[in-house]
């Protein structure tokens, strides 16, 4: 029997880090801004490019899946920011680890890749530690990912709903991340929803990737409210600007202002407590989402013929090894077989219902994802 094409590459990590010449989460194609700017030389402001299809040669070597997924699960060992949020002795306490783990989950990228667009039914299935992460594709047209990740012992659970549309810009394509998300600490009876920042993908006039937008992180028990703006560069990068994130934490219950929030989310953010003027660091990226392991495959048998590793592991390893004949073949063949199962699908009168999440959708509301499982069990691909 022919092995299973299982490929996991690294996570981004810091800037300094993507430098290192071995790094995995460092791959850039060649020439690539050209290449960029000839892609999208048709395409009109403000056009949808959600059914865009992108060559292997703009993809880096994971799914969407897995880097949402890395965004929650890989983070330094000698960091536990889900704990440190579960550990807070007062719900103020608790809220300030919230704003950190939120930013945390905004990652560097390299300019001029992308990952894959996920197919129907994908899963990404993750643990460490005693965290365990689920993901799952319930819808491709939108792209809509559902998220579901639980920590039995800590009684601490994570659940996303994402549905980002990209839109040409001018300058660049954004990605409007629309969709929940809802950190519950069980054993403070506490849930904390925010939203998500934008993506900017920049071509001009200097290539780069950006979140922007705004962020709105309540706690509908205590009242307490954060909000965080990831501050858009000038467009000629003038200022001290980029990467910026500024916000303050308030009681909306008698709106004072407590404490307000400034740095940049890729180094540094400090805290400054509004009754004395004191400065503490609450978010140091260098030390979170340095020095990351690449997940592996501990129960080769028990991987899911949906996992992203697997969908796609003929085409990571293509893209890996430059082979870009052996790519295009590998992502037409995917994406064949998708087209394949709808129609499919589509002559027997069959609706296609996602495995993992009860999902929902209304004008008012947008997308609505809700795990069927109250835990998530503990999975064959493991990281530290």
């Amino acid at each position: 029997m022919e092995a299973k094409k299982i490929v996991l590459t690294k996570p981004f990590t810091t800037l300094i880090d993507n430098q290192s010449s071995d790094s995995e989460g460092s791959y850039k194609a060649p020439n690539m801004l050209q290449q960029i700017l000839n892609l999208f030389k048709n395409v009109r402001l403000g056009s949808d490019l959600s059914r865009f299809k992108l060559p292997p040669i703009f993809n880096m070597p994971k799914s969407q899946l897995q880097w949402y997924g890395e965004c929650i699960y890989s983070t330094s060992t000698e960091v536990d920011l889900l704990n440190n949020i579960n550990n807070g002795k007062t719900a103020l306490e608790r809220l300030i680890s919230v704003v950190a783990w939120s930013i945390s989950t905004t990652r560097p990228q390299n300019f001029g890749v992308a990952p894959y667009n996920p197919i129907l039914g994908e899963t990404h299935h993750v643990s460490k530690g005693n965290l365990n992460v689920l993901i799952e594709q319930v819808s491709h047209h939108p792209q809509v990912s559902a998220f579901h990740a639980t920590g039995q012992k800590e009684n601490i659970e994570i659940i996303l709903c994402h549905y980002p549309v990209p839109k040409f810009v001018g300058s660049g394509v954004e990605a409007i991340m629309h969709g929940k998300r809802k950190l519950c600490l069980h054993n403070h009876g506490e849930t904390y929803e925010m939203n998500c920042p934008n993506f900017l993908f920049r071509f001009l006039p200097v290539p780069g990737i950006d979140w922007v937008g705004d962020v709105t992180i309540r706690c509908q028990e205590t009242g307490l409210v954060a909000e965080l703006s990831y501050i858009r560069q000038s467009f000629f990068g003038f200022g001290g600007n980029r990467r910026r994130i500024k916000g303050k934490i308030f009681d909306s219950l008698t709106m004072n202002v407590l404490y307000k929030i400034d740095g940049h989310w890729d180094s540094t953010v400090t805290l400054k407590d509004a009754s004395n003027a004191e400065v503490r660091v609450i978010y140091d990226a260098k030390q979170v989402i340095s020095g990351l392991h690449t997940p592996f495959v501990k129960d080769q048998e028990n991987v899911w013929p949906t996992e992203s590793a697997l969908v796609w592991g003929e085409l990571s390893q293509a893209i890996i090894n430059n082979d870009w004949e052996k790519a295009r073949e590998a992502k037409k063949n995917v994406e064949e077989t998708q087209r394949i199962l709808q129609r499919e699908r589509e002559s027997k009168g069959e609706t296609w219902i996602p495995k993992h999440f009860i999902v929902s959708q209304s004008n008012e509301d947008g997308w609505n994802c809700s795990p069927i499982q109250k835990w998530v069990p503990d999975a064959p691909i493991i990281t530290l």
